[in-house]
């Protein structure tokens, strides 16, 4: 019993035991297990916070990779902690050695022993420390040239741990538009301003400016445009600013220098954003001279050269506005054509530069003689021409045109000679007899030659009759052009008169002209139209050949005489035409006499005298024509030796009576013989005058007392006659 109560007991004892092994084993169980919840939720909130952390990192990541900057975190030892992609491509070339923990030190030592930085070449320690310097700096900023050329601006600031955060900007193409705005703006040689838009205030100049214009810089530098720009304001720079590029360029100002000098300048502007400042960049170009030039040929293209007055192209351009000013408001005009009388014998005598001084005399006489708003030109030559505006009664045209006539005509005193001209006018007036310019001149023009006809030195107004008196002669201009032109125009024949035997020494080659319609026109009214056309050259040559062509025909040794005008001499081929005149006929040249006028010596030029002399040295024989009727005959003895010399037909017409022409015959003679000089007698017509002139011992003579001229054919059938006679 004991042993089984000790049994029991024991049972007892290690059931007790087992219990409260049993409570112990299930407390601290309890225990363990709230552990374990206590470290499963501190390491679900680390993992929470870690995510949240990553989430964190991840997102700061994608937002500084989205920037256009780069971005550098480094810790306060200068340790690598976080950059974007932006900074990796900046620094792609040492790239490789980012990483976590890194120290920008050795990456920059790495970079300037791989040449990335041209700038730390030769001064490597030195770069180093200046960059690590700035670095650590409250507030950096400053630019960076790496090896391949780009410019980084980099800007560096501290955070609140010691910490760097870095920015990293590519300014390459910032810089690049620098350098050209310096190549552009600085350094160009055409003056240049930039200016703000808002206040018109000068930002810049380029040295050009500084230069050209004489301002110190500081004084233009700040100032207002108007220091430079006259007429500157807001008003009229703001339409150019918004005009358009095409409008912009080319524009003219007047600008004014340092001196106080005015220049005309073409500008050339553009807007700009001038270092945060809406501004205009300007380009000014002096174009003062060019301008200047340009008014010059624009004054000299409707100005005479000589005499300062208008010429024809601006006279048409004034009466084109005064004829429409009438034509829409009703008014009056004159138009007045100018001729100065015996112009041309001053200007022969005294030479061309007396004569342009005389010009420029009439040409101040003319122009004090008008009123303010009438018009004075001239036209060429000694034609002049006013315009008379606002006329409101034709006694004032009478009364304008009497002064003009006295102005000119007043005495001159040029160079210590006295000199005394006159003038001729013809008026027409608008709209009476025309309200075209062209038209109005015109008949203008004809009034004057009537005043011309009339005795000179007056005035008439244009009448209807007289522009037809015109247009008969242009209509006679024009038969002669077709006569010309159809070879219609012959050759007659007047026979020169050995006075004292009777027999015929040669003929003279005389022009006629059978027409249709007129008859026979006398050479006094076609000749001086061929003059005036310079249809004589082509005549005269035409006249030369066929009296070549046709002496060839007669019995030896008769001559021909040719005429010649001096419009022959002055086409300069004289000497070919009678060569080649000769050789075609095969007509000696000491058969050949060639008559000229006094109106040619008038112009002794050296052409006219080397002319005579060379036909002289051709073999062919020399005559003066009409001699006597000429200013000073006597002095053009000594300017050639003449073969012959012929005595005008007035001088010869009544020599039987009129004692004064006696003398001068006899005078002539006698010159003649002293000199070794034949004289012929033109126009003798009775046998009283041929007595009188064979008893002042002419030898030789022609006119209708002896024969008219005849053509070739009764030439040569006269000829053959005589010489039947003779033989008979």
């Amino acid at each position: 019993m004991m042993r089984a109560g000790i049994q029991g007991a024991k049972k007892l004892k290690l059931r007790k035991s087992g219990e409260t092994r049993g409570i112990r084993r299930r407390g601290s169980s309890t225990l363990a297990s709230g552990a374990v919840w206590a470290v499963a939720r501190a390491r679900a909130a680390a993992s929470a916070a870690v995510t949240q952390a990553e989430q964190a990192h991840s997102r700061l990541r994608d937002a500084i990779d989205i920037l256009p900057e780069g971005i550098v975190f480094l810790d306060k030892e200068g340790r690598y902690i976080l950059w974007n992609q932006k900074y990796a491509d900046i620094y792609k070339r040492s790239a490789d050695l980012f990483h976590v923990g890194a120290k920008l030190e050795d990456t920059l030592r790495v970079g300037v022993a791989r040449g990335d930085y041209p700038e730390a070449i030769g001064r490597e320690e030195a770069w180093l420390t200046d960059r690590l310097a700035r670095l650590h700096a409250l507030h950096s900023r400053h630019e960076q040239v790496l090896a391949d050329g780009r410019c980084i601006l980099i800007e560096e600031r501290q955070t609140q741990d010691g910490g760097v955060i870095g920015l990293r900007v590519d300014i390459t193409e910032m810089k690049q538009r620098e350098a050209s705005f310096r190549l552009l703006f600085e350094d160009n040689p055409v003056p240049m301003f930039v200016y703000s838009r808002t206040d018109l205030t000068i930002l810049a100049v380029n040295d050009a400016a500084v230069a050209h214009y004489g301002f110190d810089r500081n004084s233009l530098v700040g100032g207002p445009l108007a220091r430079i720009h006259l007429g500157a304001d807001q008003a009229s720079f703001f339409p150019f600013e918004r005009a358009s590029e095409e409008e912009q360029a080319g524009r003219t100002w007047t600008h004014r220098k340092a001196s106080g000098e005015t220049i005309d300048v073409t500008v050339f502007a553009r807007p700009l954003n001038y270092r945060g400042v809406e501004a205009m960049m300007l380009a000014a170009v002096d174009i003062t001279e060019r301008k200047r030039a340009e008014e010059r040929v624009a004054y000299m293209a409707h100005h005479d050269a000589l005499t300062g007055l208008a010429n024809r192209v601006l006279l048409h351009q004034r009466m084109e506005e005064m004829l429409a000013r009438i034509a829409r408001h009703g008014g009056n005009m004159a138009a007045l054509c100018i001729d100065l009388d015996d112009f041309k014998s001053v200007n022969d005598t005294l030479g061309h530069p007396f004569g342009d001084l005389l010009l420029r005399a009439v040409a101040k006489r003319l122009g004090a003689a008008l009123r303010s708003d009438d018009l004075v030109a001239r036209l060429g030559g000694d034609e002049f021409a006013v315009l008379q505006g606002e006329v409101t009664d034709p006694a004032d045209v009478t009364h304008l045109a009497e002064r003009l006539v006295a102005a000119v005509s007043e005495p001159y005193d040029i160079d210590g000679h006295a000199v005394s001209i006159s003038a001729s006018i013809g008026v027409a007036l608008a709209p009476g007899d025309s309200l075209d310019a062209d038209r109005l001149l015109k008949d203008a023009d004809i009034a004057l030659y009537r005043a011309k006809s009339d005795g000179r030195g007056t005035f008439r107004f244009f009448e209807p009759e007289m522009d037809a008196r015109v247009q008969a002669r242009r209509s006679m201009e024009l038969d002669l052009r077709a006569a010309v032109h159809a070879a219609a125009l012959v050759v007659n024949y007047q026979p020169l008169v050995n006075l004292d035997s009777g027999d015929i020494t040669g003929f003279e080659a005389l022009l006629r002209w059978p027409h249709a319609q007129r008859g026979l026109v006398p050479p006094a009214e076609f000749i001086p139209i061929a003059e005036e056309t310079g249809l004589i050259t082509q005549i005269g040559a035409f006249v030369l050949n066929r009296a070549c062509a046709d002496a060839v025909a007669w019995p030896l040794p008769l001559k021909v005489a040719v005429n010649l005008s001096p419009r022959q001499f002055k086409a300069g081929n004289l000497l070919t035409i009678v060569s080649e005149a000769l050789k075609a006929a095969r007509l000696p040249p000491e058969r050949l006499e060639l008559e000229i006028t006094e109106a040619l010596l008038l112009d002794k030029t050296d052409l006219v005298l080397a002319t005579l002399h060379a036909l002289r040295a051709l073999g062919v024989r020399i005559s003066m024509d009409d001699f006597g009727t000429g200013y000073s005959s006597l002095s053009y003895l000594r300017s050639f030796p003449f073969d012959k010399i012929k005595i005008d037909r007035s001088f010869v017409a009544d020599v039987g009576a009129n004692v004064d022409s006696q003398a001068i015959v006899k005078a002539i003679v006698s010159l003649g013989a002293s000199l070794g000089i034949t004289i012929t007698a033109e126009g003798i017509e009775s046998d009283n005058d041929l007595a009188r002139l064979r008893a002042e011992g002419c030898k030789e003579g022609q006119g209708y007392l002896f024969s008219m001229a005849k053509p070739q054919e009764e030439i040569l059938a006269a000829l053959a006659e005589l010489q039947c006679r003779q033989v008979a």
